[in-house]
């Protein structure tokens, strides 16, 4: 029989992101990093106090990824959390960055004790849960995501045919993220793995419906 399978994100789930790039930005940039609801928004020059435009903030983050991973650190449980859930179901990575990177993520993710196999994906990532899905052949499916549209993607694409979790192990951004579970996207939302361990345990135990 088929086992359940766990498709995680990885940044502000497994792994800090922004506190990290917040750090990288002030010192390398001398830029401010401050979210309050959107993300577009937060990033101001120290000089001038100018919002800095949206296509220079893909450029910045592009080059903390091509930099900076090193410096990102753990949630704190995370990784333990998986390792517990990995005893009773194949854990897999789904991470949007640019497919050129999907080896230094496995790379980064390995470093930190963690080895699961990592997929790339740009955009929604309903098609992607898709596909890994249709290899797998999993008798459940569980996704965890820090990102609201993740979750509604996923809906859009499985319905009830698959168990959603919002997490956003970042306390610096959990308070301006929307919550899928209000908006009926996901089946529940826990920002913290020492409460999300035990429900997902719960959900591996239920009898595939």
């Amino acid at each position: 029989m088929s086992r359940p399978l766990i498709i995680s994100d990885c940044d502000e789930v497994l792994l800090h992101m922004v506190a990290h790039f917040r750090d990288w930005l002030g010192e390398e940039h001398d830029i401010d990093f401050a979210m309050d609801g959107d993300f577009g928004n937060a990033l101001t020059r120290r000089e001038t106090g100018d919002v800095v435009a949206q296509e220079e903030v893909w450029a910045l983050l592009n080059g903390f990824f091509d930099t900076e991973m090193d410096s990102q650190q753990p949630i704190e449980g995370a990784l333990d959390a998986i390792d517990t859930l990995s005893k009773d179901a194949d854990v897999v990575i789904l991470t949007n960055l640019l497919d050129k990177r999907q080896d230094r993520r496995k790379a980064q993710l390995l470093a930190h004790g963690l080895d699961a196999r990592v997929f790339t994906n740009q955009g929604p990532k309903g098609p992607a849960l898709r596909r890994i899905v249709d290899e797998y052949q999993p008798s459940r499916t569980i996704f965890i995501d820090d990102l609201p549209q993740h979750h509604q993607s996923a809906r859009e694409t499985f319905g009830k045919d698959i168990t959603t979790l919002h997490l956003v192990g970042e306390p610096l951004i959990a308070p301006h993220i929307a919550c899928a579970h209000t908006a009926g996207h996901a089946d529940a939302r826990i920002d913290d793995w020492a409460s999300a361990l035990p429900w997902l345990k719960d959900q591996l135990e239920k009898e595939p419906a």
